[in-house]
Order: C-alpha cells, then structure tokens, then sequence
C-alpha cells in the first residue's frame, strides 16, 4: 500500500457533530485525540451520571436512533475544552461539556432534534482513558475514498464522508483494498497502527449529512453489492507520531 492521508476528522461528543481537522497526534492505546471524549446518554440508559470507563453504543444518542443528529457539525476550542456546535434547526452553541451547567445546556439544546416518542437525552459523560468509540478498546477508523466512490456509483449519487464518521480518509487505494489490511500494520505520517477489523455499519449512514434526513439506503447497497455492510476499518495505535492532511500511508 502507498497511499495519502486525505482527510482527518473528529467527533467530540459522540454522535453530536464531526469536526474536520489537518492535523493530530495519535498516542499509543488510545483513541484520536479529542474524538468522542464525550457522549450524551439517554433516559433508558442502563448507566450512570458518573460513568467514565467505556460503554456500549446503545447508552447513547446516535444517529442510528435519531437521524437529525447526523447533522451537527462541531468545532472544538483545544485549550478551554468548549466545544461549538451548529445545526440547520438549531442556533448555535458552545459549551464546555464538563461544566455541569454547559451539560445541562446541551441536553436542552440537542432535544427538539429528537423523537418525543422515543428515548431522549438525559445527561453527558466523559470517557476516562479511551473516546467512546464502537469498538471496546482503543480505535482509530480509517476509510477509503475509493470505496466511497464505489458505493456511491452503486447508489447513483455521491456520497458525503460525514455520513461514515470515520477518522482517517486515505486517498489512492484501489476500492475495498482496505480490508486486505486487516492483522497488518500501517503507517500513517509519523504514527504506526495495527489493523484489526472491519467496520459493519448502521442505519445512520442513510442520512444526509447536510439535513439529517434519511436518503438513501447504504446497507442494503452494501448488501446487494458485495454481500456484507462493511466500510472502513478499525486500527490501534502501537507507535505514537503526528498525523496531518497529506502525509503518506503505507504498508
């Protein structure tokens, strides 16, 4: 593999806007930095106010439950750990999502986007050591721009990268040859990582990015196409270094 880092994004509170970035530096066991370090937990979560260690998905709002979350868009201020966010229905806010106060904000801020029928936002936690990530241990997700653009054919239509919320965009693979890295290692700029699976996808890939309305059906095109609804993969860092927009990615 030679390739190029084309893209870097981040998601600072799980769910809750995607964030482009140039640059970042990605430590050995943990997550990128800055991506899902904080999450939004429901009122039929089965956690509590003080949860710090890693959780299941499910606890959480997400876009596979309530589409017009996919929508938001974050920007994040580094050295006061406020983080902005905006929407199409919504005015803008910035809070600091440990301020209890702030937290309380951005329960009320996020929950005319969700069903009142349906579970609704309660309280925002913090992971401790690793973002709340899908995966269980410490993951960066890495994406291909060339499967995209194969899905997206399939559909008829391009598709947006926010739809994915991955991490890493590589551009100058062939479609799919990301999953012949699975058990290697790679290095992206500075950093070296260990491929460890694939990334099977939900709902929330159906929604427009730009609208948070459901649009198009990705799984099923997954599906009819190449039998499985995987895209992208998931990778832990084993060599820390800086990651930016441009570098090479090699194998």
């Amino acid at each position: 593999m030679d390739a190029r880092i084309a893209h870097l994004w981040r998601h600072p509170i799980k769910g809750h806007g995607v964030e482009a970035i140039e640059r970042t530096d990605l430590i050995v066991g943990q997550t990128m930095p800055w991506d899902r370090v904080w999450a939004i937990a429901h009122d039929a979560a089965r956690i509590g106010a003080g949860t710090v260690e890693w959780v299941s998905c499910v606890n959480f709002g997400r876009g596979a439950r309530t589409a017009a979350l996919m929508a938001i868009r974050a920007r994040t201020d580094e050295p006061s750990g406020r983080v902005t966010l905006t929407h199409p229905q919504r005015p803008e806010i910035t809070v600091d999502p440990d301020d209890a106060g702030d937290a309380a904000r951005l329960v009320a801020w996020v929950t005319p986007l969700c069903d009142p029928a349906r579970v609704l936002p309660a309280f925002v936690v913090r992971a401790a050591r690793q973002g709340m990530t899908d995966s269980d241990w410490p993951s960066v997700s890495i994406l291909n721009l060339a499967s995209l653009a194969e899905l997206g054919a399939r559909l008829g239509r391009s598709l947006a990268m926010e739809r994915f919320r991955g991490n890493v965009w590589l551009d100058g693979l062939d479609p799919w040859a990301e999953f012949d890295l699975i058990g290697r290692e790679i290095t992206l700029g500075g950093a070296r990582l260990r491929v460890r699976e694939r990334i099977t996808r939900c709902r929330a890939t159906a929604v427009d990015p730009e609208t948070g309305l459901p649009d198009v059906d990705t799984l099923g095109a997954l599906d009819s196409g190449w039998g499985h609804k995987d895209f992208g993969i998931f990778a832990e860092v084993i060599a820390a270094g800086t990651v930016a927009v441009g570098d090479r990615a090699r194998a």
